[in-house]
């Protein structure tokens, strides 16, 4: 039985194109929360209470039904939304300890997590390359670690935690995806439940608790809510039934350098880091392409849709 004909690489240019601008918008996810005053737990917040909000409108003018979701996947997408808080949450409070730089290295660590949380869920031995990319992205955050001050320090566990946190995230929503959860409306209400992780941890983390932007805020806010989440991550959804697991993959692991330099360009971190911070980065982010490309040696690559989850 013959398989049907594969597309041309060149139908699959425009979107490879349009994937590559995607992970930029992703990028400046760091940036804006670097700009934006207000503290970690309320900046979560409001991205995903703004962000939620215009998903919600939108959804509700293209097709209603997509409000609803049965009982059990609903709290199943608040649950996972709860997790992507939590993740949120760190990820803005080590850029508030420490930089951008230092925030973004910790996120890219995302694979020496799943690669341990992922055969742990799914019940499946851990595989030689996972090892290897595991290895790599250790030596890479003790280069890191070995030659930060105390207070980059902190931000650095930090972000960790919050990249073991989303490491949890896309083995579970691949997951309801799978049992035929409209991503649209799984969306929806992960940004509620990220948005009500935000508020629970208000009390603890932020000595002002609540705060409403500054009229300084409202611009990149704005921005952060509505391009860089409800835009980006609707935009992610549409692409990834157009591209192999592989290349977005492949491609969302730009996210993190694009970031770096704009952190090193825009705010001058460069002059606050040793050398030996940006040779660590340099091997997670080698860690995070080899990945990938040992598991198509492994086995060949599932759609995109199946194994990309959202990232910032």
């Amino acid at each position: 039985m013959q398989s049907g004909p594969k597309p041309s690489p060149t139908l699959l240019i425009k979107p490879l194109i349009q994937y590559h601008f995607l992970v930029f918008i992703l990028a400046l996810t760091a940036v804006l929360g670097r700009i934006i005053s207000i503290e970690a737990p309320s900046l979560v917040f409001w991205r995903v209470f703004i962000a939620g909000l215009a998903m919600a409108l939108w959804l509700a003018v293209i097709n209603p039904a997509l409000l609803c979701l049965p009982r059990r996947r609903l709290l199943a997408a608040l649950g996972l939304g709860l997790l992507q808080g939590a993740h949120w949450v760190c990820f803005f409070w080590s850029i508030s300890l420490s930089n951008v730089s230092v925030a973004l290295a910790a996120f890219a660590t995302i694979s020496l997590f799943t690669a341990i949380t992922e055969p742990l869920i799914e019940r499946r031995p851990i595989r030689p390359g996972e090892l290897l990319c595991g290895g790599i992205v250790i030596a890479g955050i003790l280069l890191i670690a070995g030659n930060l001050g105390d207070d980059h320090r902190l931000g650095l566990m930090v972000g960790l935690a919050g990249a073991l946190l989303h490491s949890i995230f896309p083995v579970l929503n691949r997951q309801l995806v799978a049992r035929g959860t409209p991503s649209r409306s799984m969306l929806l209400y992960e940004m509620a439940g990220a948005c009500l992780i935000a508020a629970l941890v208000l009390p603890l983390i932020s000595p002002h608790h609540f705060q409403f932007p500054a009229g300084r805020d409202w611009f990149p806010l704005l921005t952060l809510a509505l391009l860089c989440t409800t835009v980006a991550h609707t935009w992610n959804i549409h692409l990834l039934r157009r591209l192999t697991a592989y290349t977005a993959n492949l491609t969302m692991n730009f996210e993190p350098v694009w970031g770096i330099l704009l952190g090193a360009i825009l705010f001058h971190e460069y002059q606050q880091l040793h050398l030996a911070f940006y040779l660590g980065t340099v091997f997670i982010i080698v860690a995070n392409f080899l990945d990938p490309w040992l598991k198509t040696r492994h086995r060949s690559s599932p759609t995109a849709t199946d194994s990309a989850g959202n990232r910032n």
